[in-house]
């Protein structure tokens, strides 16, 4: 079989290896699609901290069962097919005690710590597997993704009584707002890109905010009368967005920080007391998000066919990187397939 690896910043191979035999509690997968993620452009330019070269990439799947080990349940059987969670978890550190496997102090994420999925086939525990013969290929590719928004919008406590207003209509934001939207219907979006803005509109967005042209605040006060939202999730990574939530949520509500900057962030912080503030922070999704996502998948008309930018066949996957780089405000959602002739 064939596995791209990224040998160092801008330059990859593809390797020649055995198809991998899976052990007694794993599963062998054959890879239908793969999504390229955020962590996967930014190990492609260098710029990812947690990842040593050579390195291959890749956690957002959608497969095919083909293999099973001796002690995986009966039920679990060749030719499902499947998405997975690619995070590892110890068991024994504090989060994992708590529940909060998500947040593992040890957790290795396929693709980042560890190796990713960009192979033919690839073996994954059994328990990691997310299963659904309802969901289309296209659909289980992009559940990884939007559980993690759908985790902030779990991490923001969000009721049907909350306004929401998400910063950043990238993929992860748009799971934020397919999530928020799933339970209340005052969710609002902000982003600097129309098309983006578009499809924030199709995941569930109520209103939106082009924060190029629009001033926010201004405009989320209208939208709330005069309140603020209860709830900002911030899904863009920059210090300038970090202080907007802060400045921008209501008293006594909630800011979600999904990304993290790449420097330090100056606050004026005498807006968390004056307000009140929950600040909390957001890693991954748990079983239960990908469970919820899932779900709204499987009973609802998310436009899976427009969030997908481009499909790129698996030889091609340097191209799909410097397409990505060359277009970094189009590209909502590339796609591996590993389909194409």
């Amino acid at each position: 079989m064939k596995t791209f690896t990224i040998v160092e910043p801008g330059k990859y191979l593809f390797r020649e290896s055995e198809v991998p035999v899976c052990g007694k509690e794993e599963v062998l997968v054959r890879m239908v699609r793969m999504g390229l993620c955020g962590s996967d452009l930014s190990t492609w330019r260098g710029l990812n901290p947690l990842v040593s070269y050579p390195r291959s990439v890749g956690h957002e799947i959608s497969g095919i069962i083909q293999d099973t080990g001796a002690e995986v349940p009966d039920n679990i059987l060749p030719g499902m097919h499947t998405t997975l969670i690619p995070y590892t978890s110890c068991g024994k550190c504090l989060p994992c005690a708590k529940g909060r496997t998500n947040a593992c102090e040890f957790n290795q994420t396929m693709g980042v710590q560890r190796e990713g999925a960009s192979s033919e086939y690839i073996v994954v525990p059994w328990k990691k597997l997310i299963l659904s013969e309802k969901l289309s290929v296209d659909q289980l590719v992009l559940v990884e993704p939007i559980s993690v928004g759908f985790h902030a919008v779990s991490r923001g406590e969000v009721s049907p009584d909350d306004t929401v207003a998400v910063i950043g209509c990238g993929m992860i934001g748009l799971g934020a707002i397919a999530g928020s939207a799933a339970i209340t219907d005052r969710t609002f979006a902000i982003d600097i890109a129309e098309n983006k803005l578009d499809l924030a509109r199709k995941m569930g967005a109520r209103a939106v905010i082009h924060s190029s042209h629009d001033d926010v605040h201004a405009k989320l006060l209208e939208l709330t009368e005069g309140r603020g939202p209860d709830v900002i999730i911030e899904a863009v990574g920059l210090p300038a967005t970090f202080r907007q939530a802060v400045d921008i949520v209501g008293f006594s509500g909630k800011v979600v920080y999904i990304g993290y900057a790449a420097e330090e962030v100056a606050y004026d912080t005498k807006l968390f007391v004056m307000k009140e503030l929950d600040i909390r922070g957001s890693r991954n999704a748990l079983q239960e998000d990908f469970d919820s996502v899932v779900s709204v998948l499987e009973t609802s008309q998310l436009p899976v066919n427009e969030i997908i930018t481009q499909k790129f066949h698996f030889p091609e996957m340097g191209d799909a990187f410097q397409y990505w780089v060359e277009n970094r405000n189009r590209v909502t959602k590339i796609i591996i397939d590993y389909e194409i002739n």
